[in-house]
């Protein structure tokens, strides 16, 4: 056999392997592998995001920098150099094999830890709205809602309801977002500890769904306030009562099946307005902490705490301004963590909060 033949059957042989390697990848997913070095000094100033994953590392999410990853001794950022899909990042996740996942306003990145794959959409329409016990649910972007069973990424779209009966008033979505001006967008997903998910929107309100049907809360503290103002359902917390906060200290809910709107509502906290004074009384990121209460953060109002009986506040500053905070976060040893929008991320110390240093 001649050296030039061998060259050629050489060649016949790689392309297929990789040929039969690419068609063992997920239609769904597109892999992009890196060799990651990139030591960082410090943590970017921006954080919305903060996730603790099994193996004990620390991963902080930056709004446009990419994301920082810490092991207890060393910083490393991951980019879209390294394979991620965007680097503004709106959400981290771990499934029940080790991989995260980082949703991004690009788009949903799965990382094993050394390959980075790019997550699409199915076009199979078959079993889309249901529950499975490792289901991983997105909202990425404000934009779309997504269901990720392991193999495949279904886009959902939640029932469409007459906003106007319900609010009394023409509803739109994100007046500071000019690509979506739906008012079902998609501001934060919640898990309750019945498993049923929760679906917070921008102006359309809050959905619960079993598995099987959908309960809509329609309260108007809920949608665009008679100011003007649109805070959006961003995060949706249970209390140790049973009680749900959504996004706001004016009410919590009940589910009650014999209640002719399927739940019950009442004042989640007495005497509101002489404790929040002129702060502004919703709240964008949430928590329940091992111990039952309630941690919430809001964007130049501190962190608020609820103990089931008195609503306290924590001002976060750094000597200069007031840190606008993002969202909050519970580690494995109880330790809560709050990122923000101008000063990184800070970590309660008994009973206060101190600026990270990595």
């Amino acid at each position: 056999m001649t050296l030039h033949l061998k060259t050629i059957l050489l060649f016949i042989y790689i392309i297929c392997t990789l040929l039969a390697c690419k068609g063992q990848i997920n239609s769904t997913e597109q892999q992009t592998t890196q060799e990651v070095t990139n030591t960082a000094l410090q943590l970017d100033n921006q954080i919305w995001e903060i996730f603790q994953d099994s193996k004990g590392n620390y991963w902080y999410g930056s709004n446009g920098r990419g994301v920082y990853r810490y092991d207890g001794n060393q910083l490393t950022l991951l980019t879209t150099d390294d394979g991620l899909v965007g680097n503004a990042i709106r959400g981290i996740q771990e499934d029940t094999h080790n991989n995260i996942y980082f949703e991004t306003t690009e788009g949903i990145s799965k990382y094993d830890g050394d390959t980075f794959t790019t997550l699409h959409p199915t076009n199979s329409i078959v079993g889309e709205w249901k529950i499975e016990p490792n289901d991983l649910w997105f909202g990425y972007d404000a934009n779309d809602l997504y269901r990720y069973d392991g193999e495949n990424l279904y886009e959902l779209k939640l029932p469409g309801q007459d906003l106007y009966l319900a609010f009394g008033k023409d509803t739109f979505g994100d007046p500071f977002n000019a690509n979506n001006n739906s008012p079902y967008a998609v501001y934060g997903v919640d898990k309750d500890n019945d498993g049923n998910v929760w679906f917070g929107t921008i102006t359309a309100g809050a959905f619960r769904y079993d598995g099987k049907s959908f309960l809509w809360f329609n309260e108007k503290e809920l949608t665009t306030l008679p100011d003007g103002r649109v805070p959006g359902v961003r995060s949706m917390i249970q209390d140790n009562d049973g009680y749900f906060w959504l996004s706001n200290f004016y009410s919590k809910y009940k589910i009650n099946p014999d209640s002719p709107k399927g739940y019950d509502k009442l004042k989640a906290v007495e005497h509101l307005d002489g404790i929040i004074k002129d702060k502004l009384p919703y709240f964008n990121s949430g928590i329940t902490d091992k111990k039952g209460n309630l941690w919430m953060t809001t964007y130049g109002g501190g962190v608020w705490k609820y103990d089931g009986k008195v609503l306290s506040n924590y001002d976060i500053h750094n000597g200069k301004e007031t840190v606008l905070l993002i969202c909050i976060y519970e580690d494995k040893d109880g330790v809560i963590w709050v990122g923000s929008d101008n000063d990184g991320v800070y970590r309660r110390n008994f009973e206060q909060f101190e600026k990270f240093h990595p």
